[in-house]
């Protein structure tokens, strides 16, 4: 059983419509409970902000200070984490019209939000996601990206540094600056960064197959077969070096075609993630509505399985109404998953009767009004 990490207090002020909350857990799963519009997605956001990156709704700082706030919004945790006891405090502040997160880990400030995960590692699946398997390609890459950053925190920082490449190689093409030494050199740089965030892709899907095809008798949900395609399709077990080779030469022959279309045409920036429903052999867009949601919910189960597994560490869940829509048998086996991968999870939902299952296996609030209360 992987070490459990849990949140035992969260502090906000000034976060959504909170202008000050103050929550204890005592490391059971959280429910969360009320009507549409209460505030329950705003508590599970400010979790996922103990994560690198904008959280679930990946919003702009501005737009998650409370309204009428004289500055920025500020977020509190102490928690059970990877390392032992930790106090995490993040926020943003405001000056000159500009937000600036800042981020303190037992009171000392950390240098990159990367560091967050030496602590945690935060997993979620919200509604907003119900659509992903019918939306575009760029859903599907983010997707894919956070499962990459929740076992390799350096994905990130690659996925960054080749946007900036990427965007600095476009921009001399657009004003036809042509020169080879430049471009080369962007292109060597992009090619080392782009076919890194390719292979970490390929090794994650394929973990994560392979636990899927292990386990897969063992879940009331439909199980996934998962393919990357659109950036050198079927060549990734091939030698770095090589790819990188390869990559270096579709860029150098594709500069007045980019120059043309404006943008990169080629690179992991291009990829799509190909799931299908295996028992029926079908693209997962393809399936019922509650069929791609059923898909979902077991990738994010396998996925966390996964980071379990692999850090010794379950993550801690975010998983945003989930019960809803789902019968009452299969809710409980649904919710005996959640707890067998022996972590923390943060659930919503507007009925307290549809976690009923889950018994004294976790704590019950109330949420209404921008105010938060114990239910017994």
């Amino acid at each position: 059983m992987p070490h459990k990490v849990s949140i035992n207090r969260l502090k906000l002020a000034d976060f959504r419509n909170y202008a000050s909350a103050a929550l204890a857990f005592d490391g059971r799963h959280v429910v969360l409970t009320g009507d549409n519009g209460a505030g329950k997605t705003n508590l599970m956001e400010a979790v996922s902000l103990l994560s690198p990156g904008r959280g679930l709704r990946r919003a702009p700082y501005g737009d998650v200070t409370r309204v009428g706030a004289a500055s920025g919004f500020a977020i509190f945790a102490e928690l059970d984490g990877m390392a032992g006891e930790v106090e995490i405090g993040t926020g943003v502040e405001t000056a000159d019209e500009a937000a600036v997160r800042r981020l303190r880990i037992n009171g000392t400030a950390a240098k990159t939000a990367d560091e967050l995960t030496d602590h945690l590692r935060v997993l979620w699946l919200t509604p907003a996601m119900d659509g992903l398997f019918t939306g575009g390609s760029s859903d599907r890459r983010r997707f894919l990206d956070r499962l990459v950053l929740s076992l390799d925190p350096a994905h990130g920082r690659r996925a960054s540094d080749f946007e900036r490449a990427m965007r600095s190689r476009n921009r001399l093409l657009a004003e036809g600056r042509f020169d080879p030494a430049w471009l080369s050199g962007i292109e060597a740089q992009m090619a080392s960064l782009g076919i890194a965030m390719a292979l970490a892709r390929a090794e994650m899907l394929g973990l994560l197959a392979r636990l899927i095809d292990e386990s897969r008798e063992a879940t009331p949900f439909p199980t996934a077969t998962l393919e990357l395609s659109g950036f050198l399709d079927g060549t990734l077990d091939r030698p770095a070096v090589d790819l990188e080779d390869d990559y270096v030469a579709l860029l150098r022959e594709g500069r007045y075609r980019d120059a043309a279309a404006g943008r990169t045409l080629e690179g992991p920036h291009r990829a799509d993630l190909l799931v299908r429903h295996r028992d029926k052999g079908m693209e997962a867009e393809r399936c019922s509505t509650g069929e791609q949601k059923a898909l979902l919910v077991g990738l994010v189960l396998a996925h966390a399985r996964l980071v379990g597994n692999l850090t010794g560490h379950a993550p801690v869940l975010l998983l945003d109404e989930i019960a809803a829509h789902l019968d009452e048998g299969r809710r409980a086996a649904l919710f005996d998953l959640i707890d067998a991968l022996g972590g923390q999870a943060f659930m919503t939902g507007t009925d307290q009767s549809m976690f009923s299952a889950l018994g004294a296996r976790a704590q019950f609030f109330t949420v209404a009004h921008g105010g938060v209360s114990t239910d017994p």
